[in-house]
């Protein structure tokens, strides 16, 4: 077998093969595929008969017969030779094959007539991968909507089979028509049901190793619907226009798994118009009737005028009357009366008739002269006079006009005193709003008399025995504030006298966050503490020798300005007066905003309130004009202004990619129940101001920051915006199931109009002990950004760690006046503006300083200042008032390369001048 020793791949016979008669080898057994499992090697067997030899070819050469291992038999049936032969086949042989093919064998059979071949078996090794090529993912479904979870098993050899796993149960889906697991590996349940929510985990195997995928958690959710509407109530006015309602409730079906809530109202009310009852009235009586036999006379009356309708009572007493009608005449034992009384006793009753007629008439006219002298005496010094003591301040009692129709508590102060009516309140006056109690005492009560001094004295101290009176005076202060603020202010000013006032993030019941300061020639600057708003006067806005209170305010409460349809309040509504001052040169106003700036999404414009209480469009930001400037940076945006007043920014998306800025934070407290923990979820505005008023909330409720805040970026696509709780420790903590995960629609969020968003998730403590929580808040826009805040805190407030709310806490310095306001030292200023705003052959040397400043856009707008050098550097003032990096403003100078060497002096000599060096030393 010489030739079955070589490299050979020639298929000639061995040199000594038995020839006897029959016929070809018939092979009743050959090899089959195989696979090598790690390093076990296989076997691989041929059966033929008749067979004279059996012998393996792999790769196209011949196995040494050294490796084979043969059995010979013989079938009793045909008396035939029965050959089986079998090799092994290393990991080692299959490493080494380099072919364009599998590693394959095929066994040859020899009988004299000839040879015959078996077929082909390839043999692989097998493995499995670790990584799936695409894992199950989670997924919210609307009741009967279609799931398809999506697997695609790692590779391996052979081809791993799939199977899909329901809470760690197998699925079969020859048990369950709804649920097809065939097609291409892939999960696929045609009507979800609530029973199909759970963790679905893809199970991939091969006979080398079995996978698992991630779990993926499917929640079949119920959006809510309408119940029908119940009858119509009965008119709730028994007499005239009143309303009637009918209601509906969410629960057909009700809401469940984080399902909508139905849109709509719950409750419908119409008006209505009952029919007053009228009560029944008795016509005048009739005249009486003809005496009777019985000497008795009649009178009838009917309750006609008017009948009663309507349900209204009937007509009390009688319907007839009757009396005597013979005054004593009537026969008597057939006997007249006269007949029977003596003289004397008729005319004894005539005597008392007529005495008792005259002292009657008497006592009327007494009774009539002493009411009259009465009511004159009270008309005179009664209620209907104001006591006169109200006019010099003696009075302890409220005297307040009021309208004859309206409700006597509804003060107004505008209206004229009606000399004609009052009404004397001598008990305690009761305040919707303690915090303005003050306020009201001072401006809406005693503004018609506004020169009165009036002493309060509640009863409450008098019952004490104090005799101390509080003193309030009536006459309005004249201040710089605008209609509508001055009432809060003056409150305030009495209060203290300092240059400045500031509201602390602390005081969140005030509609707006106020700072005042006295300003002169030399500037200065006024700043809103946490909440990015500051004003800028520049040196030389206000004329010498002349001083203004200035002041800047936030409006807390929800803005009087709507945007129409996807249009966006960007920002707070700013107030900088007073209104009717100007200055010489522009102001810089610095309003924060939670556009992520790109002209090609967003149209952004500047919007001022009218003394009409309108908004009008002042510019756009983009648009070239020289009535004022607006520099977009990312967070803020800073103004230009010649003129005061109320301003906000309004954005307009203009593509499905405008994104607005949302910074999600996570507060959280224990409840009333010590095992109970709250969390709760903000997405507010990327604004300071926004976050200071969450933080003033959650001040009041006991709340914990218990995380640094992250930003998502909320695109306006109209997807709407899910927020989990995740990974809750199972056995310390729970939650109440399929509440883990809410869903806000996305007009709410896009459309909030500067009120924070906000989730509440309420956990539970299986024991008192747990003093630790940890888990993940997912925040997350559908087909948009995700952020997830990972949770590691205790639950009690001495272990806690305290997360700093704001980076740059600015509440020290609220108002900077003259040159410490400013980072640019005054001397430097002028030199600058000196060398700059000098026209020269290659042009203006101002507009080089705007480029180097990033400033490109409407350069007209500073070509119209007297100083344009001035302004750019007013507006570097404002952008740099946290960090103000002057290095990278002498970088921009020397890069200019106009008198290189007397900017140098300027940059290098100048800026240590001690002014400058305490700026620095201060962070100013």
């Amino acid at each position: 077998f010489s030739s079955l020793s070589g490299n050979d791949n020639s298929e000639a016979l061995p040199e000594s093969i038995p020839s006897a008669p029959g016929t070809l080898p018939h092979f009743m057994e050959e090899p089959d595929d195989a696979y090598i499992i790690k390093s076990n090697p296989i076997v691989l067997r041929c059966k033929a008969m008749p067979a004279m030899q059996i012998f393996f070819k792999c790769n196209g050469e011949w196995v040494h017969q050294n490796e084979h291992v043969s059995e010979e038999s013989m079938d009793e049936t045909t008396g035939l030779k029965v050959r089986e032969v079998f090799i092994n086949v290393t990991r080692q042989q299959v490493e080494d094959f380099h072919g364009p093919e599998d590693y394959w064998c095929q066994c040859v059979a020899w009988s004299h007539l000839g040879t015959s071949k078996s077929r082909k078996a390839s043999v692989r090794i097998a493995y499995l991968r670790k990584n799936f090529e695409q894992d199950p993912q989670g997924k919210e479904v609307p009741i009967e909507g279609m799931i398809v979870l999506h697997c695609r098993p790692p590779e391996g050899v052979p081809a791993a089979e799939v199977e899909w796993l329901k809470n760690e149960e197998p699925i079969d889906s020859n048990l369950d028509e709804n649920i097809d697991t065939r097609a291409d590996h892939n999960l696929i349940i045609r009507q979800a049901r609530l029973s199909d929510s759970g963790n679905y985990t893809c199970m991939a195997a091969n006979i080398v190793a079995k996978r698992r995928s991630m779990s993926a958690t499917v929640v079949v959710y119920v959006n809510g619907g309408w119940s029908s509407w119940t009858e119509w109530s009965n008119c709730n006015a028994r007499c005239g226009r009143g309303w009637q309602k009918r209601s509906r409730t969410c629960t057909n079906p009700a809401p469940l798994n984080g399902g909508a809530f139905c849109e709509g109202m719950s409750v419908q009310k119409i008006t209505c118009t009952s029919l007053c009852p009228v009560d029944g009235n008795w016509e005048v009586w009739s005249e009486w009737s003809v005496c009777s036999p019985e000497c008795e006379h009649l009178r009838v009356r009917e309750c006609i005028a008017p009948p009663p309708r309507n349900g209204g009572k009937f007509c009390e007493g009688l319907s007839q009357e009757s009396e005597n009608c013979t005054e004593g005449l009537c026969i008597q034992d057939k006997k007249p009366l006269h007949e029977i009384k003596s003289p004397n006793i008729e005319t004894a009753s005539d005597i008392a008739l007529y005495s008792g007629l005259g002292a009657a008439v008497i006592a009327v006219a007494v009774l009539v002269v002493g009411v009259t002298l009465y009511r004159r005496s009270q008309s005179e010094y009664g209620v209907d006079v104001i006591d006169s003591s109200a006019l010099t301040g003696g009075f302890q009692t409220f005297n307040f006009k009021t309208v004859r129709q309206g409700n006597s508590l509804l003060l107004n102060s505008s209206m004229q005193p009606d000399l004609t009516v009052s009404r004397t309140y001598s008990g305690p006056i009761c305040l919707q709003d303690p915090m303005d109690k003050e306020l009201m005492t001072e401006s809406s009560l005693f503004n018609p008399l506004p020169d009165i001094k009036v002493k309060v004295q509640s009863s409450f101290m008098v019952s004490l025995g104090v005799t101390e009176r509080a003193e309030y005076h009536g006459k309005a202060h004249s201040g710089t504030f605008p209609h509508g603020t001055n009432r809060a202010f003056s409150t305030i000013q009495a209060r203290n006298k300092a240059t400045y006032i500031q509201n602390l993030p602390s005081i969140s019941t005030r509609s707006e966050l106020k700072t005042t300061a006295i300003f002169g020639h030399l500037g200065g600057r006024l700043v809103v503490p946490n909440t990015g708003v500051s004003l800028l006067i520049p040196h030389g806005a206000i004329p010498e020798e002349s001083s203004w209170e200035i002041y800047l305010a936030v409006t807390q409460k929800e803005s009087s300005l709507q945007p129409e349809g996807t249009d966006v309040l960007l920002g707070p509504e700013v107030t900088c007066g007073p209104s009717d001052l100007s200055v010489s040169t522009p102001f810089a106003l610095t309003i924060p905003h939670c556009a992520e700036v790109n002209s090609e999404h967003w149209n952004i414009h500047l919007k001022k309130k009218t003394q009409q209480e309108k908004w009008e469009e002042v510019m756009s930001v983009e648009e070239e004009t020289t009535s004022c400037y607006c520099l977009l940076d990312p967070y803020a945006c800073h103004i230009l202004l010649n003129s005061f007043g109320t301003y906000a920014l309004i954005g307009e998306p203009i593509s499905d990619c405008a994104i607005r800025q949302l910074k999600v934070a996570v507060f959280g407290c224990l409840s009333c129940n010590s095992l109970d923990y709250n969390l709760r979820v903000y997405c507010m505005d990327n604004t300071p101001c926004a976050f200071q008023e969450v933080v003033s909330d959650e001040r009041l409720q006991g709340g914990q920051l218990l995380e640094e805040p992250k930003l998502l970026h909320f695109k306006g696509n109209t997807f709407s915006l899910q927020i989990s709780v995740l990974d809750i420790p199972p056995f310390l903590w729970r939650i109440k199931p399929f509440t883990a995960c809410q869903e806000v629609p996305f007009s709410r969020v896009w459309c909030s109009s500067q009120k924070p968003l906000h989730c509440a998730f309420a956990l539970e403590r299986y024991t008192p002990a747990t003093t630790q929580l940890s888990c993940k808040v997912c925040v997350r826009q559908v087909k948009g950004h995700e952020q997830i805040l990972q949770i590691q805190t205790s639950i009690l407030e001495n272990e806690r760690e305290t997360i700093t709310f704001f980076a740059h806490d600015d509440s020290s310095f609220p108002a900077q006046m003259g040159p410490k306001a400013f980072k640019i030292p005054y001397s430097i200023r002028q030199r600058i503006c000196a060398t700059f705003d000098t026209p020269n052959a290659k042009g203006k040397d101002w507009q080089m300083l705007a480029q180097k400043n990033s400033i490109n856009r409407n350069l007209s707008y500073f070509a119209t200042q007297s100083s344009p050098s001035a302004v750019i550097l007013d507006l570097w003032e404002a952008r740099h008032q946290c960090d103000g990096d002057l290095d990278s403003l002498a970088c921009a100078l020397e890069e200019i390369g106009r008198t290189h060497s007397k900017i140098s002096d300027v940059t290098e000599t100048e800026i240590e001048e001690p002014d400058f060096n305490y700026s620095r030393q201060n962070g100013l």
